[in-house]
């Protein structure tokens, strides 16, 4: 009886697949699943094809450098993201709900059908090169402010603005939010709220101020492609980064993946929201643990674990087992 009980009670829990954004690159990814899984080698390979060049080998060995450059990064870490969804597929319950932070966001859509992965891999790489084109080296920035509240760092970055953009661009977790926009107005934001309590405001080592408005001629070039994309109805609902809604239809997929360059991330309100809809436990699909890390702060009591390796994976295939 127990047995059947605890079967029943498996099948009905639910799961949310969470997938990483840029930030979460390491030399060395995705090695270790493709040496051990066709799938995921035939993954690497298909996404080698698609970008004319050898993806896998700057993954795989680096240098660091070249796998740091947005518009190989982007599609790296999704190319890992989904070979690693790929292994796990068919070994643990299939998700109820599925979600990316900002580039994996594409993730989310390519592990529900939206769209294809050859597209995706296409698609980010086109969106990792618009965003470092739209801003001249030096022009943006990005500041993280750790352990003060949204509304104190949305009149830090209206106050720091002066003429300038100064914008929340990741709200990640009640103890870390990310600012974004001129170089000169993100390190005023930094400074005062390092004055008015944070516990600490810090410069980010970023290539370009993402998510704020700064970002508009990226956006309006990724427009075009994503409107030649053909997309299919999402098999499982995907949260979008911009509204914290859940997207059911191709159009909103489209429409909100536009939105989401020059607009913010609501990270925390969509790990809330997922919590909402009864979510008991999330995975980490791709390269890093990031989005557990964030976990922790949002909610505690959910577990969160991660797949991006064989011994993530092998952990992860316990928790479920047991």
């Amino acid at each position: 009886m127990t047995e059947s009980r605890d079967a029943a009670s498996a099948a009905t829990t639910k799961i949310a697949f969470i997938f990483p954004g840029q930030g979460s690159q390491v030399v060395g990814m995705g090695k270790e699943l493709a040496g051990k899984y066709p799938i995921a080698r035939q993954t690497f390979e298909e996404a080698d094809e698609v970008l004319g060049y050898k993806l896998s080998q700057l993954c795989f060995e680096g240098p660091e450098d070249q796998l740091r450059l947005t518009e190989i990064t982007q599609p790296a870490i999704l190319t890992v993201s989904i070979a690693a969804l790929r292994v796990l597929e068919g070994r643990i319950p299939k998700p109820t709900f599925v979600a990316g932070h900002s580039l994996g966001e594409y993730s989310a859509h390519v592990a529900s059908g939206t769209i294809s992965f050859a597209d995706a891999v296409r698609t980010v790489r086109n969106r990792g090169k618009y965003m470092q084109e739209a801003v001249p080296v030096g022009v943006g920035a990005m500041a993280a402010i750790l352990g003060m509240d949204l509304e104190k760092v949305v009149a830090v970055c209206q106050e720091a603005a002066q003429d300038e953009v100064c914008a929340p661009a990741n709200i990640n977790s009640p103890e870390q939010i990310v600012i974004s926009g001129n170089t000169g107005a993100v390190e005023r934001g930094a400074k005062l709220a390092d004055e008015r309590g944070a516990k600490r405001a810090k410069l980010l080592p970023v290539s370009a101020p993402f998510h704020c408005s700064l970002m508009k001629p990226a956006q309006d070039r990724l427009e075009g492609d994503l409107n030649k994309l053909k997309m299919q109805k999402p098999v499982y609902p995907v949260v979008c980064n911009v509204e914290a809604s859940l997207i059911g239809d191709e159009v909103r997929a489209r429409d909100t993946l536009v939105a989401q360059v020059t607009g913010s991330v609501k990270w925390e309100q969509s790990m809330r929201l997922l919590i909402a809809q009864g979510v008991q436990t999330f995975v980490e699909i791709g390269p890093g643990k990031v989005l557990c890390g964030l976990m922790r702060q949002i909610d505690r009591s959910k577990p969160c674990s991660n797949v991006g390796d064989e011994a993530s994976l092998t952990k992860t295939l316990e928790q479920f087992a047991s």
